[in-house]
């Protein structure tokens, strides 16, 4: 009883602090938060901090319902329902985006981010800024970006020391040209799978191995099918949290500037998580009885070298905007 009068007294101040104005226009609403990875990950920490805000600011009237382990489906089938307006957020690898706008190819580029600072710099400046605004016209809005981190390579077949070691793997991708032509690069087999199909597919052997990064790898419990693991890092994946325009459309604007400060703060919040429990996160595998090996640098060099035609095929398509980041990297290097 005490913790309930608590809350509503804490909710009464909120709105109060709010402003008469505001309160008025802030509804009872409801939101879905899909998301492909379980509780405990850092995308879900995330979004539990996010729904915390919302409903602290908008003293409780506006509610964020989170859905881990891709039970509402795969990345394409949540931005479909997002669209539609039966699913109002989600957040996901930004270069999936490409399916809408072409030029969130770029995110997906190998190698493209030396460190997590450059990419925070960029996605938060005018660049990442400009590629979400452009997705207003595929009914959808960009409220912040996170983080999912490095992305490094696991299989069940073998010790990675060298780049030739990855031929004739069969390797889960996500979904786009991109990723199926580097992995075609290194000499693998790509093969295009839904997220939440990965652990099965894995586990039958449909596949060799996946990539992803490293809290992926744990929070999926991957171990339990994968024994090897190389520190690739091969691609750095940004998050895009995004909304659904149809339901965006119909909100005010005191609530609108809950949802998009709350995805920022939690954003910060999100990403300091992520990178505090990295170290641990290896050491978490290597005790499930992963067996993690490096590639030394004359394999790194070979492995760009080989990823260097990809990224020259697919920058070709949107030049402009590969330009652009180039330029933006340029000035933090």
């Amino acid at each position: 009883m005490k913790r309930l009068m608590i809350k509503t007294l804490l909710a009464a101040v909120a709105l109060a602090a709010l402003g008469t104005a505001s309160a008025q226009d802030i509804k009872e609403r409801q939101f879905k938060f899909g998301l492909q990875n379980p509780k405990g990950h850092p995308l879900v920490t995330g979004a539990e901090k996010f729904a915390e805000i919302v409903a602290a600011r908008s003293g409780g009237k506006m509610k964020v319902n989170l859905f881990p382990g891709g039970v509402l489906g795969g990345d394409a089938q949540t931005v479909s329902a997002l669209q539609g307006g039966t699913v109002e957020m989600t957040a996901l690898n930004s270069g999936i985006l490409a399916s809408q706008v072409k030029d969130f190819e770029a995110f997906d580029f190998p190698f493209m981010f030396a460190n997590p600072k450059e990419a925070d710099a960029v996605v938060d400046g005018p660049f990442g800024q400009k590629l979400h605004a452009r997705l207003q016209d595929k009914a959808i809005v960009g409220l912040a970006y996170w983080e999912l981190g490095f992305r490094n390579i696991t299989n069940s077949k073998r010790p990675i020391h060298k780049v030739d070691d990855l031929e004739g793997l069969k390797l889960r991708v996500i979904p786009n040209a991109i990723n199926v032509d580097w992995v075609k690069a290194v000499g693998a087999n790509p093969t295009p799978m839904a997220f939440p199909e990965v652990y099965a597919g894995l586990e039958s052997k449909a596949i060799d191995g996946q990539e992803n990064p490293l809290n992926v790898i744990l929070a999926n419990k991957f171990a339990e099918v994968q024994k090897f693991l190389v520190l690739s890092n091969h691609q750095y994946n940004p998050q895009s949290v995004i909304f659904s325009k149809k339901v965006w459309d119909t909100l005010s604007a005191a609530e609108k500037k809950i949802l998009q400060d709350a995805a920022v703060e939690a954003g910060a919040f999100q990403r300091k998580t992520s990178r505090d429990a990295a170290a641990g996160q290896l050491d978490a595998l290597k005790k499930a009885g992963m067996t993690v090996t490096e590639l030394p640098p004359a394999e790194m060099t070979k492995l760009r070298d080989k990823m260097k035609p990809v990224i020259d095929k697919h920058g070709a398509a949107i030049a402009a905007t590969v330009g652009e980041l180039q330029a933006e990297l340029a000035k933090l290097r």
